[in-house]
């Protein structure tokens, strides 16, 4: 797993004793570790999202804003030792999440978790094809309205699979994540398709696309008279493919655009509504059929501990000051 991943799970401090940090009752996380500036951003933009959404009309809209209110208020960390004098790590252990799928609290916990799983499995994968190659993989295709946003997610995702069936289609296994982004225009969407893409070696001798082919074919795909942008790169031999899993396993939507225009993010979340954010097609299905999950959990296994010998610390969410305090 990457330092970045792991820099999540931990939060490592320098005290001489648990009694000495809770002297001050006014600790916040962010004093703890810079982590914590982070759970504060994500956790005010929550509440940014949360009335948008109570100022809805839709009876959806205001459960969802309900369920938000209360997500994360409320986090656990364990104290757990480590081997040099004095330093100790927050090990988060315990958390309430609300689970709106646009909350940016758990968007955020949701890529931590499909990234940490990636990290696991793509080692074996490796192991197991050593000498096959990987291609990062952006397919694109015209902005739309907002409002014409699911017809345009159904239509990219069909020429997907239309792609893949053709025999000049050269992964044996991929991992495809949708993205949707602003238009410049701050009013229009731009939903496109990032592609980690597992080749046999064959691919770079006599089953090579050149990126003219790679448009024409995608074109065809997506039956439309233009031709779309596509960019494809490979990962160098005998580097890590794990190296691109934080572009494919990001955010399906911006935080910033979450939170920059009300009546534009209401769209997206009728538009987007039980969509599939992560899709895993050939022989890699078998080894990462788990981030096709719906309802996965937004604590790691490896953040999980038996507290029977160990301390916790609480902290709560205040509203008003916008940062988690010690509890």
């Amino acid at each position: 797993m990457s330092a970045q991943a792991s820099d999540s799970n931990f939060i490592a401090f320098n005290i001489s004793s648990q009694d000495k940090f809770q002297q001050n009752q006014n600790v916040s996380l962010s004093e703890v570790s810079p982590i914590g500036k982070i759970w504060d951003k994500h956790r005010t933009n929550t509440d940014k999202v949360l009335h948008y959404y109570a100022k809805a009309d839709e009876y959806c809209f205001q459960q969802y804003a309900w369920r938000m209110r209360i997500c994360s208020e409320l986090l656990k960390f364990q104290l757990v030792p480590e081997e040099a004098e004095g330093i100790l790590k927050l090990k988060l252990s315990d958390a309430r999440f609300c689970r709106v799928r646009h909350c940016p609290v758990c968007q955020w916990r949701r890529s931590l978790m499909w990234k940490a799983r990636a990290y696991k499995i793509l080692p074996q994968v490796v192991t197991d094809y050593p000498k096959y190659r990987w291609l990062f993989v952006t397919l694109t295709i015209k902005n739309c309205q907002i409002k014409e946003l699911r017809e345009n997610l159904d239509s990219i995702n069909k020429a997907f699979k239309r792609f893949t069936e053709l025999k000049a289609w050269p992964a044996k296994g991929w991992v495809k994540s949708t993205e949707v982004t602003k238009g410049r225009d701050g009013v229009s969407a731009h939903p496109h398709l990032h592609i980690l893409a597992m080749v046999p070696p064959s691919y770079f001798s006599h089953g090579y696309l050149s990126h003219a082919k790679w448009v024409a074919l995608w074109q065809q795909c997506l039956r439309i008279d233009y031709q779309p942008i596509v960019h494809t790169s490979a990962i160098a031999k005998h580097h890590n493919p794990s190296l691109l899993i934080p572009e494919i396993l990001k955010y399906q939507v911006k935080e910033s655009d979450l939170v920059g225009d009300r009546e534009w993010f209401l769209e997206l979340t009728r538009q987007l509504h039980k969509s599939r954010a992560i899709a895993v097609g050939g022989i890699l299905r078998q080894y990462m059929r788990e981030l096709e999950e719906k309802n996965q959990d937004l604590i790691d296994e490896s953040e999980e501990t038996d507290e029977v010998d160990g301390e916790s610390l609480y902290f709560r969410w205040e509203r008003k000051l916008q940062r988690f305090n010690i509890e």
